[in-house]
């Protein structure tokens, strides 16, 4: 009898210990998937962020950071995956107001347009798409973006116009 006893709260000791264990692990699961959820959030600023933005998005892009260029009116930050090249275009005062791509496939736009990718979003369901058409223009109220190209070669700039410094055209961001 004492040896069933025993046997008994071993297995509940050990039916409460796998408890424990499990709820644990969920815990901890929890707390990594809300650090990562958190990370990624801080760095969706780009268009109209600060030039610090350029690291983070190499990072959620799974790129490297290439050649950076000064010119008289902005510094050009270009960033290398396997299949895109991404151009951020900062202004002296250290704002990004412009990025290109160029590449096999468009980047996460999300990623680059940070707080304006609602806006794009918006304006993009409103634009006519004619078939045929390899050229995209969106134009939102803050932000434009383009995308023009074809298989294997696309590419694309956004831009903020409000953004974009004096003696700056639109057709350096390329």
């Amino acid at each position: 009898m004492r040896d069933l006893r025993v046997r008994y709260e071993r297995t509940i000791k050990e039916e409460v210990s796998s408890a424990l264990k499990t709820r644990l692990f969920a815990l901890l699961l929890g707390l990594i998937l809300s650090f990562i959820f958190i990370v990624n959030q801080q760095s969706e600023a780009t268009l109209g962020g600060s030039a610090d933005t350029v690291e983070s998005d190499g990072k959620a892009l799974f790129a490297v950071k290439g050649l950076t260029r000064t010119y008289n009116r902005y510094t050009v930050h270009e960033l290398d995956s396997s299949s895109t090249a991404v151009r951020e275009y900062v202004s002296p005062s250290g704002i990004v107001f412009g990025i290109a791509w160029k590449g096999m496939v468009h980047p996460d736009l999300a990623q680059l347009l940070g707080s304006y990718a609602d806006e794009y979003q918006e304006a993009l369901k409103h634009t006519s798409h004619l078939p045929g058409r390899r050229r995209l223009q969106v134009k939102a109220e803050r932000v434009v973006v383009e995308k023009w190209g074809h298989m294997r070669n696309l590419q694309g700039r956004a831009y903020d116009p409000n953004l974009i410094p004096s003696g700056v055209s639109v057709d350096e961001i390329r």
